[in-house]
């Protein structure tokens, strides 16, 4: 009968297994650098062949697994890395600051990004055992979370990967592999923070209201009261809640929104950066361009030429 330090090895080349065939099929799939979506809705596959600078930008709620290289996001003043080890739980959109740390043209980070179905939450989190209580660690309302990658998930995550060889299965089996991923996720130690989206009368629902709110109608000016009402929160309590969840206030996200848009119109469509601070919302071109550079750096021309230059990765 094995020891048990014997199953730890196994598993651990298990895993270093999986992570192997998971690179090469990730680097076969996307032979550039950037985000490549794939023909299984909600899967994107990110690949950067060399450290990046620091990135303002918005991440959805999302589950970011590298597979090689490493990451770091910083929120507010928090910060998160993310590598083979673990991955990382946005369980609600929230701005940071992405900076791949890690990667070379013969290894490149690359990373597999699956969006979240708070549908398919919901549907799971009946047959999800209670976990046990636990004492308050201060950070339940946080959006982002870091946990080790258990071979479960990554045994999941790799058979999804490989029906993008088998497309006539992929329209079959692909909901099956993401429902699997969903639930392995549920189950492991960070399940509550998931559930935690479908808790109607929870913080962490209501403040995803007013989020989706904010996305929706980034464009238009949104009072306070109405951010608040969205939320089924006070003005008072939106303010403080929202802040210590994304280390902003809904005006200053909406904000980051409004730039983060406008860049990508200008870097993805070709948009001159008059028309698309218009689009987003903005009556003044000289704020506008004010806004994005303290946010970017640059102004809008000169940062989207570099960020053309460089190649730009999210995930």
């Amino acid at each position: 009968m094995p020891e048990p330090a014997d199953n730890v090895v196994t598993a651990r080349r298990g895993s270093e297994a999986q992570r192997a065939e998971l690179a090469g099929r990730i680097a076969r799939n996307v032979p550039g650098e950037g985000v490549h979506e794939c023909a299984v809705p909600g899967l994107a596959m990110i690949r950067a062949d060399a450290p990046s600078q620091p990135l303002p930008c918005v991440y959805h709620p999302s589950l970011c697994v590298v597979v090689q290289g490493r990451k770091q996001a910083m929120l507010g003043e928090e910060l998160f890395v993310y590598d083979p080890l673990h991955y990382l739980l946005v369980s609600m959109s929230v701005p940071v600051t992405g900076r791949v740390i890690e990667a070379t043209t013969d290894r490149p980070y690359l990373c597999l990004r699956i969006d979240i179905d708070p549908g398919m939450v919901a549907d799971l989190a009946p047959q999800i055992p209670a976990p046990a209580p636990a004492a308050p660690s201060g950070d339940e309302h946080r959006p982002m979370h870091l946990a080790r990658t258990p071979g479960p998930l990554l045994d999941a995550l790799l058979r999804l990967v490989r029906l993008l060889d088998t497309p006539a299965e992929a329209g079959v089996m692909a909901p099956l592999a993401l429902r699997e991923i969903h639930y392995r996720v549920l189950l492991g130690e960070l399940g509550p923070r998931l559930l935690a989206l479908c808790q109607v009368d929870g913080a962490a629902y209501r403040l995803a209201r007013a989020i989706d709110l904010l996305k929706t109608h980034y464009a238009e000016p949104l009072p306070i009261d109405r951010i608040a009402a969205a939320a089924c929160m006070s003005a008072s309590t939106l303010h403080q809640r929202f802040k210590a969840a994304t280390a902003m206030t809904p005006l200053q996200f909406q904000k980051q929104l409004r730039l983060q848009e406008a860049r990508r119109l200008m870097l993805m469509e070709g948009v001159e950066a008059a028309a698309a601070a218009h689009r987003v919302g903005y009556e003044s071109p000289s704020q506008f361009s004010r806004e994005y550079r303290r946010l970017f750096g640059a102004p809008p021309r000169r940062e989207v030429r570099a960020a053309l230059g460089e190649g730009v990765a999210a995930g």
